[in-house]
């Protein structure tokens, strides 16, 4: 597979986590052969730049990053994890409308379910609603991981807080609200964020209820315990 759903950074709905893709350490089988075919002799060039670029994303040298593969976009126009990777190293530096050029020259060539949310995301922090809610009905008519799913979720709900709509954002969880025997970081991801929504709802008891089961489980999970302290829990 590419790049990846991984773990924390914060945007928008109160602390809540917002979504973020790294690079893999190594592309999958079938990209290098893309790659291949479309590089030929300058594959193994590129495929180095590429694995470069995803060690510098790794280790959150965004700039590093994006200064290896810009000249990539030049040279490599048809290949997508080159525009995945421009795209992701814009996103993670707060550059919307970059992130959200390359992200969809990516998804041309090569649709993947799992770059929605963050292109998503891209189209939320410039308030670009109805691309959000596009994409959000996107994820949901394909069925994708629940990982994306997930995600995809946290965005729109972000996006329906951001224009005020708590009571629409908090009932987009109603199918995350089931706690599974095992625990993954994509259901934390979205109690975290429904607890949030409680809180600025006003429900202070449902957020606290929700920010309880997280803390249960992982106590170290963002600042879990700071908002259960500040709601007197």
């Amino acid at each position: 597979m590419r790049a990846e759903a991984v773990a924390a950074a914060r945007r928008a709905t109160g602390d809540a986590p917002r979504p973020r893709r790294n690079a893999p350490t190594r592309l999958d089988p079938v990209v290098e052969a893309e790659i291949a075919e479309i590089a030929g002799r300058r594959s193994v060039e590129l495929l180095q730049r590429l694995s470069s670029a995803s060690e510098a994303l790794d280790r959150e040298r965004f700039d590093e990053a994006h200064r290896i593969v810009a000249p990539l976009i030049r040279q490599f126009p048809g290949v997508a994890a080159v525009h995945e990777l421009a795209g992701l190293a814009s996103y993670r530096s707060g550059r919307w409308g970059p992130a959200i050029t390359e992200l969809e020259a990516a998804r041309a060539i090569s649709p993947s379910m799992a770059l929605l949310p963050v292109l998503a995301d891209c189209y939320r922090a410039l308030r670009r609603w109805d691309d959000v809610e596009a994409i959000w009905q996107e994820v949901r008519a394909a069925s994708p991981a629940h990982e994306v799913a997930a995600e995809a979720r946290i965005v729109f709900a972000g996006s329906l807080a951001d224009r005020g709509d708590l009571k629409s954002a908090i009932k987009l969880f109603s199918a995350a609200t089931r706690v599974p025997k095992t625990v993954r970081d994509h259901h934390l991801r979205q109690w975290y964020v429904l607890a949030d929504l409680y809180d600025r709802a006003g429900d202070t008891v449902a957020a606290a209820r929700w920010f309880r089961t997280i803390a249960d489980l992982d106590p170290t999970y963002v600042d879990v315990v700071d908002r259960l302290r500040a709601l007197g829990r």
